[in-house]
């Protein structure tokens, strides 16, 4: 019943590890484009136009 608890005890700790990862998989693409100068400008015109969509979208949607 020990061994249980043990291996209960062990999942948050893969959780965390695993999420991390995943983050970092995601992320490596466009840390890549970073480093092309003709590509630097277009990261945040991209950024703040995909927030200022969900942005829009949610006032739609919340009917504010």
């Amino acid at each position: 019943m020990n061994d249980f608890w043990t291996n209960i005890s062990r999942y948050p700790r893969f959780f965390i590890s695993s999420l991390f990862g995943l983050i970092l998989i995601i992320i490596a693409p466009f840390r890549n484009l970073f480093k092309i100068k003709k590509f630097r400008f277009l990261i945040p015109i991209i950024l703040f136009g995909t927030l200022g969509t969900l942005y829009l979208i949610l006032v739609n949607m919340t009917a504010l």
